[in-house]
């Protein structure tokens, strides 16, 4: 997608902007966190100083005592919800905010559509059927009780709402409440005993079918048994002691009053939440048919790729969307606020979500809730965890290698034709922390040779890697300073050279947050072109492209990796976005599909990293009826190379291989 600009937030207090009285536990709850209220959440104290180090520590274990929270269970929550982080206050994408993600989503909600919505791209993006252009959808504007758990903590602590977004030790005071409510609610009393807040902790994910919350509640105990340790986004060092021995009691759930959600026909681990919400394959008007394909994978053919998404919507009004016959489609859309998963189309099937028909067909489509530019935009930890799992079930399943050439951001995906490139989508775009993902895929990014190799992989520090983006609240005006899994690339050696140039697009590089041009992201694998002092060239859309790589805090690593480069006597090999058969391999009734060029070459000299060898193939599905499918396979072979910052196909013949 291209990130949409958000909308003004508002900031008032309750309705009326009344004030709820508070009760005696709040009122000596407030006068216990006095010396720790008040103080900005992230950077400087009193005279610019620095807060103390354990200053969130000490809130935890104060919001525990007064409302009887047993503090493994408050510090579980807490880091399920946010690692303990901050984020200056800026609310997540589904309008949470502070390190017990209070949310208070009223904003969000107003501007709730899809990404398929925005862009020039079409979603489908098979030359052999007309474009797929979906209208923006009328979408649910009710705010869910899940998304307004802050008005709620602001009535249970007399805390005010602005205090609750804003303080971080205030936030865990209305966490405190909020779980301390829901045992009571549960009929359940405030004993110490972490393995009797089971219920509660299912209650506070605010999911409303037993299968999710009880799997955000195995997620936390599983955090309490494991113990966890780590330095915050503000410098805010907190402890999680391992307790290995808690047993939570998970009868309490069957009280919770909560539905069973449906779960025949979804593929998902048993460790995730999973209910089955069909996309539907209806005819319509003219002959007109949607929003998905039927297929037979992986007998027909084989899924290559897992294309990461997110939703430019929130939860309900996205869901909305992916019901309608006549809008696109995807496999699996994710929750930010609790990690449930609802599937829309079987694997098997082919969904349209990627712009690009040759990846559609081998691919399976996560749509993850959230928004590109809104500012910090950050996933809580319950999401990241649930898609790593259904990531690693679904690559075993089928054969995908857990690899940034082939689970992809949407971003990363060619555009299949050149006048495609301009519109091709960005999401989920730079502030999606790829790093931490593929640690949760069990597949963490290290160096893999030694420092002077001929292949780097890209892997800057996401937390202090902050270059500058402009465009999230409105055009050129810089986005809040925020961690970036993604790093610029110079002409030169040197911040203030140009930036590289993408050729395909026809526009000079900028840094607006959906201007690829001149990034690279976590995990891309590129060839060494050149090396100067703290700066290391690659080659990147046929260019040497430069970017900052000091020994003492590396931007990229070392690594492993079969090149490519144009065959002997060659000048330059032509570069495509889509792998498609040779003209001679389509049987009678299947119209031959152009296998036409991208903007770009592979000039002499330069090399790029080979992802994987595929056949040319095609998928020809152009009607409701599937006798008229057909998968073309030719004889024609291609390298998916990292190309750009999206990948890139080139012809066997045209190429040859060294390292």
């Amino acid at each position: 997608m291209r990130g949409s600009v958000p909308g003004p937030s508002s900031a008032t207090d309750s309705p009326g902007g009344i004030r709820p009285r508070a009760t005696a536990a709040a009122v000596a709850a407030s006068a216990l966190l006095l010396p720790l209220l008040g103080a900005a959440p992230a950077t400087a104290g009193p005279a610019g100083t620095a807060p103390a180090p354990d200053r969130l520590q000490r809130a935890f274990a104060a919001a525990a005592a007064e409302y009887h929270v047993p503090p493994s269970v408050l510090l579980g929550v807490s880091y399920l919800q946010s690692r303990w982080d901050t984020h200056g206050g800026a609310p997540s994408v589904t309008g949470g905010y502070g390190p017990m993600h209070l949310t208070d989503a009223r904003t969000a909600l107003a501007r709730a559509s899809s990404h398929h919505d925005e862009g020039a791209e079409d979603p489908r993006g098979d030359d052999a059927r007309p474009a797929v252009r979906p209208e923006p959808r009328p979408v649910a504007t009710a705010v869910p009780a899940r998304l307004s758990t802050l008005p709620r903590a602001a009535e249970l602590t007399g805390l005010s709402p602005e205090a609750l977004r804003t303080d971080p030790a205030a936030n865990v005071v209305g966490g405190a409440a909020l779980l301390a409510d829901a045992q009571r609610r549960l009929g359940e009393p405030a004993g110490a005993d972490p393995a009797d807040w089971y219920g509660a902790v299912a209650r506070f994910s605010g999911a409303d079918d037993t299968a999710t919350a009880a799997a955000y509640a195995d997620d936390v105990y599983a955090v309490i048994r494991a113990g966890e340790r780590r330095t915050t986004d503000s410098g805010q060092r907190v402890t999680l002691p391992a307790r290995p021995e808690v047993a939570p009691e998970r009868a309490q759930l069957a009280r919770a009053g909560l539905r069973t959600a449906e779960t025949a026909g979804t593929e998902c681990p048993p460790t995730v939440s999973c209910e089955w919400v069909p996309a539907p394959y209806e005819e319509f008007g003219d002959g007109d048919y949607g929003n998905h394909d039927l297929a037979d994978r992986p007998a027909s053919q084989r899924v290559r790729y897992i294309v990461v998404h997110d939703t430019e919507g929130t939860w309900d009004g996205v869901l909305n969307l992916v019901q309608d016959p006549t809008y696109v489609s995807w496999n699996y859309s994710l929750r930010s606020t609790d990690g449930h998963i609802a599937q829309h189309v079987k694997a098997e099937d082919v969904a349209w979500h990627a712009g690009n028909w040759y990846v559609n067909a081998g691919s399976i489509g996560l749509e993850h809730e959230g928004f590109l530019t809104d500012p910090d935009t950050w996933y809580t930890e319950a999401m990241y965890r649930s898609s790593a799992r259904l990531v690693k079930y679904l690559a075993k399943k089928y054969g995908v290698p857990l690899d940034r050439q082939h689970i992809l951001g949407h971003d990363n995906v060619p555009g299949p034709t050149a006048s495609s490139v301009p519109g091709m989508h960005t999401d989920p775009g730079p502030y999606w922390d790829w790093a931490h993902y593929f640690r949760l895929l069990g597949r963490p990014f290290h160096p893999t040779a030694g420092k002077d190799a001929d292949v780097v992989t890209i892997r800057p520090d996401y937390a202090s890697n902050r270059p500058v983006y402009t465009g999230c609240a409105s055009a050129g005006v810089p986005c809040p300073a925020h961690g970036s899994s993604e790093v610029r690339l110079y002409s030169d050696h040197d911040e203030t050279a140009p930036l590289i140039r993408d050729p395909g697009l026809g526009t000079a590089p900028g840094t607006g947050v959906n201007d690829l041009s001149s990034r690279v992201s976590t995990g891309q694998q590129f060839a060494v072109a050149d090396r100067w002092g703290d700066w290391t060239a690659i080659w990147y859309l046929g260019q040497k492209a430069w970017f900052r790589d000091p020994p003492e805090r590396r931007t990229a690593v070392p690594a492993k990796g079969t090149l490519v480069t144009p065959r002997a006597g060659l000048a330059s090999a032509p570069v495509y976005g889509r792998a498609y058969p040779e003209a001679a391999a389509y049987p009678a009734g299947v119209p031959v599909q152009s296998v036409s060029p991208l903007p770009y070459r592979l000039p002499a000299g330069q090399a790029y990293v080979v992802g994987d060898e595929v056949p040319g193939e095609y998928y020809y599905a152009v009607t409701y009826d599937e006798e008229s499918h057909r998968v073309v396979r030719g004889q024609d072979r291609y390298y998916e190379i990292q190309y750009g910052h999206r990948v890139a196909f080139v012809r066997a013949a045209d190429v040859e291989t060294v390292g």
